[in-house]
């Protein structure tokens, strides 16, 4: 067994190499080369435990090893995960929504807002639901976003990931901080786009002081008290938008709303809305965080955590985008509330929530930032435990000591639950700091200087939300279903081409459902049997060589045949590799199948191809519009003119 642990530490299953991840089990190094990793941290799947009298629990089954990720060490209940969802959700994307309405259009922003909410409730469940309940990776353990993606797309995958999900938590981190410049200096008198000096100042002194500490934290569950506070905040500005806002004047002024519906609907720069939206509910590249805080998760308890986070940030949303544009129309700027006019306590005190609202969101994306910057450098090992100090070394002494008793180091749970001590100091930092100390630091300098330098908040959203948004909320759930259920895919798809060749009466080389003369029994031997998992990939040999019909091309399944294969392909060396090292399979796990997701539809498949369609047409026209918007300077257009 401990040969086996040995095996499995060896293995960065994050970033093999897509031809070696079963035939040579060789030690992969940090992406970044350097150090050895520390010892690994030794995690148990929840189905490997067994209830002793007395509600004690003793493990039954082969150790695992996630890498070096540094899991949580506190749970949230579903409210909890709730109020920390909805508060990555309604970040400084929310104050944006108006001019988002102002450059797609009304009526048509409002239906990309809904369609942005249901797409976003439903790649968050297919995320999480692929990674903790899938049949296949049920028992593997699989933490992150780029973790998932790694299982059919190797490093690629993994690189796709953490690069866009960096994009997304630096931009809005630089956002956030924006609103911060405009909003507490404003307060304190200092009018927007003067006192240069005087508003960076603040911005560092508020930011370092409040922004830092909470960035510190460890867990995203000791965030849930400032989340729900955060929520609060939010809701109380948006009623401040609706009630102060002067819809009445505006909309009498341009003729009343049934006018403004009928001159207002498209407009040109629709997809720099889209961008505006989808970095508003982006939270895919929280979700993880969020789901692996959840106590006792299931996915009825996560999809009810989806549910109401998205619900509420819909609404949210919607009535502050509506009520804010309505009252400024062509006017309305990135951030309304510089709409409002200075010096009047409504107004100051809405600057005043939506500080306090930033504030505490600004961790949750510096979460998500420090965590790719770890995984890459350092492959997950946040703690960095047992370096530097005698002490250190005493105590995980202590600790391996006390691991060897086998009864008390690990947790019953929905999920894999790691072997760590609070009591070990954290390592691995620079100056007095630890590592998680450093880069947490080192993300928020490196936020807060382009944040001195730009001042307009519009266009971070806006390219923002098209590269990463469109790659990390759409394109990459898309691509993760379409990998992990790369086989059944094939095999439907084989299926209807089958047909079509009966009915056409076409001579493939099929053999029928993909099998081939060499897979049949040898006459009079009936010893020899079907090899299924040869039979299962041979699909597409059968799809590619055979006849094809005219939607065979025109639904672009050449592609996504070849996307399916490779996750396929991928996906099956590496559970291999993980059985061949631990003994673990997904069947000898013991499980309630009834938990686990049933075999794709139809349906499903459809829904995927759209997240990566859409996706891929959002990124590419939301930089082209941003492209075309700075270069004709449409960012002050008053829309006011053209009616």
């Amino acid at each position: 067994m401990t040969e086996s642990i040995t095996k499995y530490h060896n293995m960065d299953f994050n970033y093999d190499k897509d031809d070696e991840a079963t035939s040579n089990y060789q030690q992969h190094q940090s992406p970044t080369g350097g150090a050895p990793p520390p010892p690994p941290i030794i995690i148990r799947p929840a189905a490997a435990f067994e209830t002793e009298a007395g509600g004690r629990q003793r493990p039954n089954a082969p150790t695992t090893k996630l890498s070096e990720l540094s899991l949580p060490q506190k749970k949230s209940s579903i409210l909890g995960a709730s109020s920390n969802l909805v508060n990555s959700i309604v970040g400084a994307g929310i104050i944006g929504i108006p001019y988002a309405l102002r450059m797609s259009g009304l009526w048509a922003g409002v239906l990309l807002l809904l369609l942005v909410a249901a797409l976003t409730d439903k790649s968050l469940r297919l995320l999480i639901e692929q990674a903790s309940f899938h049949p296949k990776l049920h028992h593997l353990p699989i933490h992150t976003f780029e973790d998932l993606a790694s299982y059919p797309y190797g490093k690629f995958g993994s690189a796709f990931i953490l690069f866009n999900m960096f994009i997304m938590a630096y931009g809005a981190m630089i956002a956030y901080l924006l609103i911060i410049k405009d909003t507490i200096p404003t307060v304190l008198g200092y009018e927007h786009g003067q006192n240069i000096l005087e508003r960076n100042l603040i911005l560092v002194a508020t930011s370092l002081f409040i922004m830092v500490p909470l960035s510190m934290q460890r867990d995203m569950a000791s965030l849930s008290c400032t989340s729900a506070i955060s929520v609060t905040a939010d809701v109380i500005l948006v009623i401040f938008i609706a009630a102060f806002s002067p819809v009445a004047e505006t909309v009498e002024q341009y003729g009343g709303f049934g006018m403004i519906l009928r001159n207002d609907g498209i407009n040109n720069t629709l997809f720099i809305g889209l961008g505006i939206l989808s970095t508003a509910m982006a939270c895919q590249h929280s979700a993880f965080i969020v789901a692996n805080s959840l106590e006792n998760k299931t996915r009825s308890r996560w999809s009810w955590v989806t549910k109401q986070s998205i619900g509420l940030s819909a609404i949210l949303c919607a009535i502050l985008g509506i009520c804010g544009y309505l009252g400024f129309m062509g006017q309305t700027q990135g951030d309304v509330l510089n709409n409002f006019p200075l010096g009047t306590v409504q107004a100051d005190g809405a600057r005043i929530l939506l500080a306090f609202t930033m504030f505490f969101t600004y961790p949750m994306e510096s979460f998500v930032a420090r965590h790719v910057l770890i995984m890459l450098i350092h492959n997950g090992d946040m703690d960095a435990k047992g370096g530097c100090t005698m002490e250190n070394e005493s105590r995980v002494e202590e600790e391996e000591l006390g691991d060897e008793a086998g009864v008390g180091a690990f947790n019953g749970g929905d999920d894999m639950t790691v072997s760590t001590s609070r009591s070990i100091i954290e390592g691995g930092g620079l100056l007095c700091m630890n590592r998680r100390q450093t880069w947490t630091l080192l993300v928020y300098l490196s936020t807060l200087l382009p944040a001195l330098i730009f001042s307009d908040i519009g266009p971070v959203l806006s390219i923002t939300g098209a590269i990463g948004g469109g790659c990390v909320s759409y394109i990459g759930p898309g691509l993760v279903y379409l990998g992990v259920n790369g086989e059944d895919f094939l095999n439907s798809v084989l299926g209807r081409l089958e047909r079509w060749r009966g009915t056409k009466d076409v001579n493939n080389n099929s053999g029928g459902g993909g099998v081939t003369e060499e897979d049949l029994p040898v006459d009079g031997d009936a010893s020899l049997e079907i090899d299924a998992n040869s039979t299962s990939f041979n699909a597409y040999d059968s799809i590619v060589s055979g006849s094809k019909p005219v939607w065979y091309y025109s639904g672009l399944f050449p592609i996504w045949c070849a996307i399916a294969n490779k996750g396929a392909t991928h996906l099956k060396k590496k559970t291999d590799a993980a059985y061949a090292v631990t003994g673990v399979s997904a069947e000898s796990v013991v499980v309630n199948r009834a938990l686990l997701l049933p075999p794709p539809t139809k349906k499903d498949y459809a829904i995927s191809l759209f997240f990566v369609c859409f996706g891929v047409v959002s990124a590419i026209a939301g930089v082209m519009s941003n492209l075309y918007v700075q270069w004709n300077n449409l960012d002050e257009v008053d829309y006011e003119s053209e009616n």
